[in-house]
């Protein structure tokens, strides 16, 4: 703690503006803080039922930048509400459970240990995507997971999800 300014003062200017905009996006709408700013708003404006699928006027307008990618949970937050909000998370809830499942009833230690590392994986991602999108986290360019445009994300879960499964087949602990 009594390291802060020291660390303050060995961050460079524009990193120090990303802090002071992580703080605080109202302080630059139009540059640093524009992204969160349009963000929240398309969130907010999606209310409880939504506007209807593409008819979100932050989306529609292009308000919010990155919406196929970084910010398509603020696009479907917009769109179906907080209903297909929700339902997104308890999806995502039900494939990390699916996931601590197969680490619990895994035949051996290291099954286990890769299906907890790949359910980590899968719940930082969406908790670091959400977090960012509502203003919660700095803004980093994590995609979600299964979600989000983005080939090389879209491969790596799909073979972590593959690595989960043969993890869940395997009947007899080989020796």
């Amino acid at each position: 703690f009594l390291a802060t300014p020291l660390i303050w003062l060995g961050l460079k200017e524009y990193q120090q503006r990303r802090v002071l905009s992580f703080l605080s996006p109202d302080m630059d709408p139009l540059g640093a803080g524009y992204h969160v700013n349009q963000s929240k708003i398309a969130i907010g404006s999606g209310q409880f039922w939504g506007k209807g699928f593409l008819e979100g006027t932050q989306t529609r307008l292009h308000f919010l930048p990155e919406q196929h990618t970084d910010f398509a949970f603020s696009v479907l937050a917009e769109e179906w509400g907080l209903i297909g909000s929700t339902v997104l998370l308890l999806i995502y809830l039900f494939m990390i459970l699916w996931g601590l499942n197969i680490a619990k009833s895994s035949k051996d230690r290291f099954g286990s240990i890769v299906a907890v590392g790949i359910v980590t994986i899968v719940f930082w991602q969406v908790v670091i995507n959400v977090g960012m999108v509502t203003g919660l986290l700095p803004v980093v360019g994590i995609p979600l997971l299964l979600f989000s445009y983005g080939g090389s994300s879209l491969i790596s879960t799909m073979a972590a999800m593959g690595i989960l499964m043969n993890i869940s087949m395997r009947r007899f602990m080989f020796q």
